[in-house]
């Protein structure tokens, strides 16, 4: 599935179609990750508001959705490849829709967690996985910047839906405010899916040419070059993930539900401003020292939140945190692209995408218990420093080789 049609078209030249395809990756990744990721921090607020749901039973259901949509990201690759990309994502699409309306009617909590797991299925339908999956088919000599420049969307998820989803839900309600985004969903990107979403024509190799090895799942797993990449990114991971779902419920006592809407919108559109920046020279940096330092400044961000209630102070530890949330998700991609081979890309980054997601699926759920146990958001806080911290540490632990 890796293999890139060898086309007269050029990965270069504007008319190429994968460009296409990198822009409806971006579309899916802006409402993969509004609704999928960024979302759960208003889905959580607003239903403990309206329900009065404790904080660590609705972020087990998070932790639910990212358990199951893990399992599911570890066969991204087998349905591009059976399915094709259009079925796969129209799919996907179908059920972030469904699943983002359930939630705005259930009364039960068994009714939220069903919810959860059908939107786990959009999740990982919509996400990474099938995002570098489907720019794999389309990309080899241009595939970074096409990752990279597609998972920007992932940061306007947060930048336009998550503010969007606040200050509607102060003026209109909540269920008014996920209709609407729901709507926005359906009529901007199923159109797009249905007229440029496809497989490319792939030649055969030709005769006397040996076929690529490729790595299989087994032999990933048992290597220490791949959990040097998933291990340090699980914890950074579970220690990100878990304050951005729990950032609203955090920081409105301090800055109000509209300055809660401006500190998401700070943390996002910097996470577009750092993969941005950052990407022009990521070839020329050392990655996995270019991670740790990213590491290190999100866990002093998030350590200097403790210590205050000015809001000035807090938009800047927002903006700080949020210039590495970007690269986070990106930094794994470019690090397998350069320390594996190419033939196994697909194959190790839904893995790693996967092991990742499993892992920090539990942050939502252990920062819940530990706010619950504590009766304040300040503990949860340190532990994700303590993640992030680690993380630093261990990203810097190289393979020989692959």
């Amino acid at each position: 599935m890796n293999e890139v049609s060898n086309s007269t078209n050029d990965e270069t030249a504007r008319g190429y179609h994968g460009w296409k395809i990198v822009v409806v990756c971006f579309l899916m990744a802006l409402f993969g990750w509004g609704f999928g990721f960024y979302g759960h921090a208003v889905y959580l607020a607003e239903i403990q508001r309206l329900r009065g749901w404790p904080a660590s039973i609705i972020a087990s259901a998070t932790t639910l959705y990212y358990l199951c949509g893990a399992i599911l990201v570890v066969f991204t690759a087998d349905l591009v490849r059976r399915l094709g990309p259009k079925a796969m994502v129209l799919g996907g699409i179908a059920c972030m829709a469904t699943a983002a309306f359930l939630i705005t009617i259930v009364d039960a909590i068994w009714e939220l967690y069903a919810a959860y797991l059908l939107m786990a299925i959009g999740w990982a339908s919509l996400g990474l996985g099938s995002i570098t999956n489907i720019l794999g088919l389309w990309f080899r000599t241009k595939r970074g910047m096409a990752i990279s420049l597609a998972l920007n969307g992932a940061s306007c998820g947060g930048i336009i839906l998550a503010p969007i989803l606040v200050l509607l839900s102060a003026r209109v309600g909540f269920v008014y405010a996920m209709w609407i985004a729901i709507a926005a969903m359906l009529l901007i990107l199923v159109p797009l899916v249905l007229f440029w979403l496809r497989a490319p024509e792939i030649e055969p190799p030709k005769p006397g040419v040996a076929p690529e090895v490729v790595m299989t799942k087994a032999e990933a797993l048992r290597s220490f070059a791949f959990w040097s990449v998933a291990g340090p990114f699980a914890l950074a991971l579970v220690a990100q993930v878990g304050f951005i779902v729990h950032q609203v419920a955090y920081l409105t006592p301090a800055l109000g539900r509209d300055g809660v809407a401006v500190s998401v919108a700070i943390t996002t559109t910097m996470a577009v401003i750092g993969r941005v920046g950052l990407g022009t020279i990521i070839d020329k940096l050392d990655q996995r020292r270019a991670s740790a330092i990213s590491f290190t400044t999100q866990g002093l961000a998030l350590a200097a939140m403790t210590l205050t209630n000015e809001p000035l102070v807090l938009y800047l530890c927002c903006a700080v945190f949020g210039f590495s949330v970007g690269n986070l998700i990106t930094f794994p991609a470019l690090i397998v692209q350069r320390e594996f081979p190419a033939a196994a890309f697909g194959t190790v980054i839904a893995l790693v995408t996967a092991t990742t997601q499993f892992i920090y699926a539990f942050g939502p759920g252990l920062l819940g218990l530990v706010r619950d146990a504590s009766g304040s958001y300040a503990a949860a806080v340190y532990v994700c420093v303590a993640f992030f911290f680690a993380a630093a540490v261990l990203v810097l632990m190289r393979p020989r080789t692959v």
